[in-house]
């Protein structure tokens, strides 16, 4: 008999919810064979099976688990000859979780929740929450007709609400009620998850800003004709991603991971982080070794990710390893932007959108295209000057794409 325990799954999460179970109970499973869907604040995991064996469900769908938690028990050929003693251990483990609770065991099992309503439709628990705070009614709920209820759908109802006008305490004078929930908008998980991560960044890292204008009249035009030969979406962004993994090699602390002490671990590929905002959540899925992959593949993995982003299916390692990161700042108008400098980098990009400006062209005057490229700094490992050369080398890959891709592919 093998325990199956909740693998951990990122940094940020004490606690998953068990989506749905994609084995029943008492199937015969193999080693690697995806059993169950987990949901963190930022993706849905499929967790696999650690070996060969029958499943034996300890949990409920829709219940909430931590890392380390048993969930589940895998039944070798021996305990199959005996399913009174898998009966009797599911029993146990149950008795257990109150008990292990009390003494403060924080990696012992849970008391499963129940596993859905009477309609039979799962709940998971930071759906739930949103439901109660909006006083979303239970029938526009199971109208959404899926068997499990996430956060995401409940995210979706929300959107397709229309808000209604509130009024500020302030101008009315009067004092808000305790009780009246219409007057507060309650977070995401996402949102939570982003505002921690954005307090940390402003506590610990001292960062500084340098931002340089860009003209990308030329890297545009080659990006509409690499759209049509290419097959797939190429912009801006996908030019910029290519681009900065190119520069890896000549400056290494701009892809580096602080470490203790005066020291950052050096990055052996250039993985880029861009930011997806549908309007279901801000993520943060890497595009890996950008430096080296062809602008293609790079294009290709950019619109899969808009795609997922819309479901809100991506995975923990969809999200994870990033060595530098893109924000994206594409809306019409935008000319300048100062990112957030993640915990575990050394520096963040933005981009804005490209806008037209009048230049002096010889003896007369042109219409050219301009993005504003910005880039923040941890300034305990990058000075002024550096962002300044880091940026220039940027600046001229971008004002000279045919000669950069045929140099890096």
């Amino acid at each position: 008999m093998t325990d199956f325990r909740v693998p951990k799954l990122n940094n940020n999460d004490t606690s998953y919810v068990l989506v749905e179970w994609l084995a029943e109970d008492g199937q015969a499973v193999r080693d690697g064979d995806p059993i169950a869907l987990l949901e963190t604040s930022k993706a849905t995991e499929e967790v696999e099976a650690p070996t060969d064996g029958v499943l034996r469900r300890l949990l409920a769908e829709g219940a909430e688990c931590e890392p380390g938690q048993v969930i589940a028990r895998l039944l070798g050929s021996a305990d199959e000859a005996a399913p009174e003693a898998a009966q009797e251990a599911a029993q146990e483990t149950a008795q257990e979780a109150p008990q292990e609770a009390a003494h403060g065991n924080p990696g012992g099992p849970r008391t499963a929740a129940p596993p859905g309503d009477a309609s039979g439709v799962i709940v998971t628990a930071p759906a739930r929450e949103l439901i109660e705070a909006h006083g979303i009614p239970m029938e526009r709920v199971h109208a959404l007709g899926r068997k499990v209820i996430r956060r995401t759908d409940v995210e979706e109802l929300l959107g397709a609400r229309e808000p209604s006008p509130a009024v500020s305490p302030a101008v009315t004078g009067d004092a808000p009620a305790a009780d009246d929930d219409a007057q507060w908008i309650t977070l995401s998980r996402a949102q939570q998850r982003t505002s921690e991560v954005v307090e940390r960044s402003l506590r610990e890292i001292p960062a500084a800003f340098t931002a340089m204008n860009v003209d990308v009249t030329e890297v545009l035009s080659l990006a509409r004709d690499l759209t049509r030969r290419l097959r797939t979406l190429v912009g801006l962004p996908e030019m910029v991603v290519k681009a900065a993994g190119g520069l890896l090699d000549r400056f290494p602390m701009f892809f580096a991971a602080p470490g203790p002490g005066p020291r950052a671990r050096r990055a052996a590929t250039a993985d880029v982080g861009v930011t997806v905002d549908v309007g279901r959540g801000l993520f943060i899925p890497v595009v890996r070794d950008a430096g080296n992959r062809p602008l293609a593949e790079i294009a290709a993995d950019l619109v899969g990710f808009r795609t997922t982003a819309l479901t809100g299916s991506f995975r923990e390692r969809d999200l994870q390893g990033g060595a530098i990161t893109l924000t994206l700042h594409t809306n019409d108008g935008i000319v300048f932007a100062v990112p957030i400098v993640f915990p575990g980098q050394t520096c963040a990009l933005s981009l804005t959108a490209p806008r037209p400006e009048v230049v002096q062209d010889g003896s007369g005057f042109a219409v050219r295209r301009f993005a504003t490229v910005g880039l923040a700094y941890d300034h305990r490992f990058i000075n002024g000057r550096d962002a300044a050369e880091f940026l220039g080398e940027l600046r001229t890959a971008l004002e000279s794409p045919a000669r950069f891709l045929s140099e890096n592919g």
